[in-house]
């Protein structure tokens, strides 16, 4: 099964647009949404808060951020 180059979403067979660059890097769209955003206004997936792979990232980055965090002992 493949992913959304944009949003990490997953692509059902058949479904989704296919896009290739003149130097031959394929690009896998499940809207014209992705398409746009990447190609048009050279955006980031991970950095949209919409899409699966920020919510990925953001989740991730918690996670670092709590382990991180001392815990204060009372006296």
């Amino acid at each position: 099964m493949v992913n959304c180059s944009f949003c990490d979403g997953p692509l059902v067979k058949g479904t989704g647009l296919i896009y290739v660059k003149k130097d031959g890097t394929l690009y896998n769209f499940c809207s014209s949404k992705c398409r746009k955003n990447t190609l048009n206004l050279k955006r980031e997936g991970r950095r949209q808060k919409w899409t699966p792979a920020a919510k990925k990232f953001m989740a991730r980055n918690a996670q670092k951020s709590e382990k991180k965090t001392p815990v204060k002992a009372e006296k």
